[in-house]
């Protein structure tokens, strides 16, 4: 089996991305909410969260989970602006 450069090129993208403490999908996904209500707030992201932030930008099934977070804490924050 042969990878075409493309697909090359996005596995050498992604190791270099990699640290040598990372959070299992798992322990991100009990940080996210967290760490999108920081977003939302406009916070920074305290060190404790920024592996989260960094998992979310690997693994697209988390990222998925935390975009459709996001949308549903906007449409919280929008309906209470509103009153």
């Amino acid at each position: 089996m042969s990878l075409s450069n493309e697909k090359l090129k996005d596995l050498l993208w992604l190791v270099g991305l990699t640290n040598e403490n990372e959070l299992n999908c798992e322990q991100c996904l009990a940080l996210v909410a967290e760490f999108a209500e920081c977003e939302l707030a406009g916070k920074s992201i305290s060190d404790g969260l920024k592996a989260v932030e960094q998992h979310l930008s690997v693994c697209s099934e988390c990222r998925e989970e935390y975009e459709a977070l996001q949308r549903v804490l906007d449409g919280i924050e929008g309906d209470t602006s509103k009153k």
